[in-house]
């Protein structure tokens, strides 16, 4: 297995031997070597390469994959190594995101004289009313509204904003939401998963098809780690800095996670 063709790459990933192509042209795996004839001939190394950066796509998608698969090719362990960090940044991010959603949505549910998607029977609330509820000023509705958290109807004459049943449930959401940190942004984006899915029961369904996605990425995430470590077995040793005046550094003591040569992986899981 010293040598292979473009044709055994593509065939253990069911993918077409262009995309071989692409994926030493973008970088993502080393390049290949050519006959005196002109053809391409891979090595082990390279299926390797193929294995790790098909593995980190379903784990950080194709952007970062590819910017840790560059850097390990350049001899910058550091730098893809942050790029991994930055997708378990995310994904921890995620989670800590889907636990808050869960519990503003329980909270929601369970509060006294509430619905699963806003007060039973209550009458829509002015500004100052809503307002008062939250503790909150006028003004950071208003900002809530413009930030696209909120969407008030608005009386005929006086053209006064009014608060129905789902414009508190979305006001109580935002206002826990705002409490544990999350910009305004972002609890914009899921104040409209909330009015996409119908309210928040039918969102309780979405939050448990986002959390096994989660589990998904974190999982491909442990595999991504583990066909990292093979490959950069392959690497060449890191140098390291010279060693320069003075006295030599010492070497690594026990529990010290060396990257030169052998790597334990992409990331520490």
């Amino acid at each position: 297995m010293d040598h292979l063709r473009p044709v055994d790459l593509a065939r253990e990933h069911g993918i077409s031997t262009q995309a071989v192509r692409n994926y030493e042209q973008a970088g993502w795996i080393p390049p290949a070597a050519r006959t005196p004839a002109g053809y391409r001939t891979y090595t082990a190394a390279h299926a390797a390469a193929l294995r790790a950066y098909l593995a980190l796509v379903p784990a950080h998608g194709h952007a970062l994959s590819g910017q840790i698969m560059t850097a390990l090719h350049a001899g910058e362990v550091d730098a893809a190594l942050t790029a991994v960090d930055r997708g378990h940044a995310q994904l921890l991010r995620d989670r800590e995101t889907l636990d808050v959603v869960g519990r503003a949505l329980e909270n929601l549910a369970a509060g006294p004289g509430t619905t699963a998607d806003g007060p039973a029977g209550a009458r829509a609330l002015s500004i100052g009313e809503l307002a008062r509820r939250l503790r909150v000023t006028a003004a950071t509705l208003r900002n809530w509204e413009e930030a696209g958290i909120l969407d008030p109807a608005r009386t005929p004459v006086t053209a006064h904003r009014t608060f129905g049943a789902d414009d508190v449930r979305d006001a109580e959401l935002a206002h826990l939401l705002r409490r544990g940190g999350y910009p305004l942004a972002h609890i914009a984006t899921v104040v409209r998963q909330i009015r996409t899915a119908g309210g928040t029961e039918a969102l309780s369904g979405a939050l448990d098809d986002w959390r096994h996605r989660l589990t998904a990425r974190g999982l491909a995430m442990l595999n991504a780690a583990g066909l990292c470590a093979r490959y950069m077995a392959f690497l060449p040793p890191d140098p390291g800095p010279g060693p320069g005046p003075g006295p030599v550094p010492a070497a690594p003591g026990p529990g010290v996670l060396a990257l030169g040569g052998m790597a334990t992986g992409c990331s520490p899981v």
